[in-house]
């Protein structure tokens, strides 16, 4: 490339002024000033992206104007809070203006390409910066657009998983069982080096279990868990089945985002707190002292009966620490509703309802019904979903993007 400069500046020394220069990822050609009229940049994103853009961006100078306010400054909590809100423009700020110098530059350089005089070489070096600005510009796009979308709030929360059986009697708890504790969720969260801990479960006859809670903690646990609220359904030759017949049985996951007390208060009035011997390994503490707790929530109906814990206060806390997390999900789920009802999203994040994957061991296969994709059944099992997760991420972004776009084309009133 340097060679190809050099020629071009010996062979035409009158026009030697259009200089390459290596900027890392491309080569940008500048000329020196002229008088004659600059090209109108036409912005290559669509509409409502600059609209939003611009939009950001001027919050973000209004927000910079304020932090040099000396009332601003003297008061620390205000400050604080408009610096936390322009931080949170800056990455979108700082992309645009990238985003619009090299519009800028693709722009003159498209004008270069029109002059006369120019060489084959030339040419070739204005055609291949061409080709990398455009490549550029595409790749910010679509960076903007998912910074531009809302972020959730709950993402960096720790979780509470819930797994109750579901249709398919004893195959229904053995399935509730492989989910959570014996293979997927657990290993799940190896993977991602999360922490995770049992916190109230219900045995079932025959083995798994009827209800299983446990909580999860780590790096944006619920970011990524929230995707896996609803029905699991499986089929599958079931342990109990002596014909050899294939059964259908289902288990519904609940992803609860923790929630501390202030979020969530609750009136002692409300709740009827008994106890038990918990029984089963732990010593002769747990046998012999009444270390379970049975709680009952009357407006709700919610009844969490703890006994992993090997002291009647921690139990206690546990089962108020799980009843919190459930009336949160409730006013969660409440409002997600209220947003699926709005745009109709496919990824379901709190529909306990929704038939959202079946395991089919006959064919080794996962089916994702919402993605429409299928997975291998013996690596899923064994916690290898983060690509499911990942596109669950996507096309909820790409819902989004759509609502984001119609949200700004659409008159107001």
């Amino acid at each position: 490339m340097n060679s190809l400069t050099t020629s071009f500046a010996a062979r035409f020394p009158a026009r030697a002024e259009h200089v390459l220069c290596n900027q890392g990822r491309s080569f940008a050609l500048f000329r020196p000033h002229r008088t004659r009229r600059t090209p109108r940049i036409v912005c290559m994103a669509e509409p409502y992206l600059i609209t939003k853009l611009e939009s950001a961006e001027k919050t973000w100078k209004e927000l910079s104007v304020k932090l040099a306010d000396p009332d601003v400054v003297s008061n620390p909590s205000e400050y604080q809070k408009l610096a936390q809100s322009m931080s949170e423009l800056d990455e979108v700020v700082s992309a645009f203006k990238r985003f619009k110098d090299f519009e800028k530059q693709l722009e003159e350089t498209k004008a270069l390409a029109k002059e006369d005089g120019i060489d084959a070489d030339m040419a070739e070096m204005i055609a291949y910066e061409i080709g990398t600005l455009t490549n550029q510009l595409k790749e910010l796009e679509e960076k903007l657009k998912v910074l531009l979308l809302p972020s959730d709030p709950l993402d960096s929360r720790n979780i509470l998983l819930e797994v109750r059986a579901g249709t398919g009697g004893d195959e229904a708890g053995i399935w509730a069982g492989d989910l959570v504790v014996v293979r997927m969720y657990q290993k799940y969260s190896e993977r991602n080096a999360w922490k995770y801990a049992p916190v109230s479960s219900s045995e079932a006859e025959k083995g798994g279990f009827k209800t299983y809670v446990m909580e999860v903690k780590g790096k944006r646990v619920y970011s990524k868990l929230k995707y896996e609220s609803g029905v699991h359904r499986v089929q599958r030759v079931p342990q109990t089945e002596t014909q050899g017949r294939v059964h259908t049985s289902t288990a519904t996951v609940a992803i609860m985002p923790e929630a501390d007390e202030v979020e969530v208060v609750i009136d002692p009035k409300d709740i009827e707190l008994t106890t038990a011997r918990s029984g089963g390994a732990g010593g002769q503490n747990v046998n012999k002292v009444e270390t379970a707790v049975d709680l009952f929530h009357k407006p709700t109906g919610i009844r969490i009966f703890c006994t992993e814990e090997r002291t009647q206060l921690q139990n206690r806390n546990r089962a108020l620490q799980l009843l919190r997390a459930k009336l949160y999900e409730i006013k969660v789920r409440e409002q997600q509703e209220l947003i699926r009802n709005q745009r109709k999203l496919q990824v379901g994040t709190g529909a306990r309802a929704e038939k959202i994957r079946t395991y089919n061991y006959k064919d080794n296969r996962v089916t994702d019904h919402r993605l429409k994709m299928n997975f291998e059944l013996t690596s899923f099992l064994d916690g290898d979903i983060e690509t499911a997760v990942q596109s669950c991420v996507a096309m909820e972004q790409k819902e989004l993007l759509e609502e984001l776009a119609q949200s700004v084309s659409t008159p107001a009133g």
